[in-house]
C-alpha cells in the first residue's frame, strides 16, 4: 500500500508473465510489476472509507443518546453535584478519622484559639513526629510579631494557622487538640519571594504590590499572614516599611495578624502598642551547628542564627569564619544593633562564645578529607 496507488499486488519481473488476465498493470518499476484487481479496489474503498462512516456513525449514536437524556438534564445535574457533595465529605470524614483531627467550634468573639495545631501537609511528609504548637489571637492580643532561625518553623507555624481556619470554615473537622474561631471574613498572605519577568516586576515589586492589596482590603476580621516583609530592597527601607506596615495594621486596620520578620527591632512593637506581642521559634546552637526545636515560645528571639544555618546548608567554613568575623566589625560599628536584640536568657546554654582560643582556631582550619592517617 502507499498512498499514491493505494492496494496493489507487486511481483517480480521474472514472474510477472505469469500474472491472471484480471490482473491490471497500475505500475511498473526496475524488478517488478503492480498490479490491482476489482477485488482489491472494492476493499481498499471499503477500508479507507471506514474511518468517516465509524465517525459518521458515532456521532449518530450520541446526537440520539443526548435526545434520550436532554428531558432529564437537570435531575442529571443534581445528582451529579449531590455526588460531588458526597464524595468531599466522605473525604473529609475519613482524614479527620484517620488522622486525629478535632471539630472546630465557631464562636462570635473575634479571635483564633488553637491548641496543639499541626500542619495538615507537613505533618503526613515527615518522617519525625510533628511538633505541635499553641495559637491566641483576641482582641487583646490581634498581631504576633513571630521570630526566629530560618528553617525553625515561622513559615510551617503560620501557614498551618491559615489552612486549620480554611479547613474550619469550609465543614472540616482541623489538625489540632481543640480549635475555637471567631469570625473571618478573608484569608490575606504575602509569603514567599518570586519576581515576574513577564510583567517586569522585580522581586520587591511583587511583594510590594501584595502588601498594598492586604493594606487596602483587610478588616478587623481578616486574618493576615506577612512574612519577612521588606526584605527584598535595603536593610533601612525594609525595616522602616516593615515597621509602618505592622503599626497599620495594628493600630488602624486591627486585623489578626501573624508577621514574621528577621528585623530585631520590631520586637520593640509591643512596648509601643497595645495588641501586639513577641513569639519565637526555639533552636538551640552548638558551636557551628543548630538545632530546631521548632517549637513556639513567648517573647522575643535572642538572634537569628544567621550564619549556623549557612554552615549546616554547606557554605564552606573561611567563608562561615570571614562572615563571623564581619559579623563583629558591623557590631562593634553600629552597637545599638546589638542593643535592639533581647537579652541573652533566651540564647542556648550550649552557645559558645564568640572568641575562640589559637588551638581552636587551628582546628577549624584544618581540612580532614586532605589528611593522611599519620597527619590526623
Amino acid at each position: 500500500y502507499n498512498a499514491v496507488h493505494g492496494y496493489y499486488i507487486q511481483i517480480s519481473r521474472g514472474q510477472s508473465h505469469l500474472a491472471p488476465i484480471n490482473y491490471v498493470r497500475r505500475q511498473t518499476l526496475k524488478n517488478a510489476e503492480r498490479y490491482i484487481i476489482p477485488e482489491l479496489k472494492e476493499y481498499e474503498d471499503k477500508v479507507l472509507t471506514s474511518k468517516g462512516k465509524a465517525l459518521a456513525l458515532e456521532k449518530q449514536l450520541y446526537d440520539e443518546l443526548f435526545d434520550l437524556l436532554l428531558p432529564h438534564l437537570a435531575d442529571l445535574q443534581q445528582s451529579a453535584n449531590a455526588l460531588a457533595e458526597l464524595d468531599v465529605l466522605v473525604n473529609l470524614a475519613e482524614r479527620a478519622y484517620t488522622l486525629n483531627y478535632t471539630c472546630p467550634v465557631f464562636t462570635d468573639k473575634p479571635g483564633i484559639r488553637i491548641t496543639e495545631g499541626r500542619h495538615p501537609v507537613v505533618e503526613q511528609v515527615l518522617n519525625e513526629p510533628f511538633i505541635a504548637n499553641p495559637l491566641n489571637l483576641s482582641p487583646q492580643r490581634r498581631m504576633l510579631i513571630i521570630t526566629g532561625p530560618n528553617m525553625g518553623g515561622k513559615s510551617t507555624y503560620m501557614r498551618q494557622t491559615a489552612l486549620i481556619a480554611l479547613l474550619a470554615y469550609i465543614g472540616s473537622y482541623v489538625p489540632a487538640q481543640s480549635v475555637e474561631i471567631g469570625p473571618i471574613d478573608r484569608i490575606f498572605t504575602r509569603v514567599g519571594a518570586a519576581d515576574d519577568l513577564a510583567s517586569g516586576r522585580s522581586t520587591f515589586m511583587v511583594e510590594m504590590t501584595e502588601t498594598a492589596n492586604i493594606l487596602h482590603n483587610a478588616t478587623e476580621n481578616s486574618l493576615v499572614l506577612m512574612d519577612e516583609i521588606g526584605r527584598g530592597t535595603s536593610t533601612y527601607d525594609g525595616l522602616s516599611l516593615a515597621w509602618a506596615c505592622a503599626e497599620n495594621l495594628a493600630n488602624k486596620i486591627k486585623a489578626l495578624t501573624l508577621f514574621a520578620t528577621h528585623y530585631f527591632e520590631l520586637t520593640q512593637l509591643p512596648e509601643k502598642m497595645e495588641g501586639v506581642a513577641n513569639v519565637h521559634l526555639d533552636a538551640l546552637e552548638h558551636g557551628d551547628t543548630i538545632a530546631f526545636m521548632h517549637s513556639v515560645q513567648d517573647g522575643a528571639a535572642s538572634k537569628s542564627y544567621g550564619l549556623a544555618v549557612a554552615a549546616l546548608a554547606g557554605v564552606p567554613k573561611e567563608v562561615i569564619k570571614r562572615a563571623r568575623q564581619k559579623l563583629r566589625e558591623l557590631e562593634s560599628i553600629s552597637p545599638n544593633a546589638a542593643a535592639t536584640q533581647v537579652d541573652g536568657t533566651q540564647m542556648s546554654l550550649l552557645t559558645v562564645p564568640e572568641e575562640t582560643s589559637p588551638a581552636v582556631e587551628a582546628l577549624e582550619n584544618l581540612d580532614p578529607d586532605s589528611l593522611t592517617p599519620r597527619q590526623a
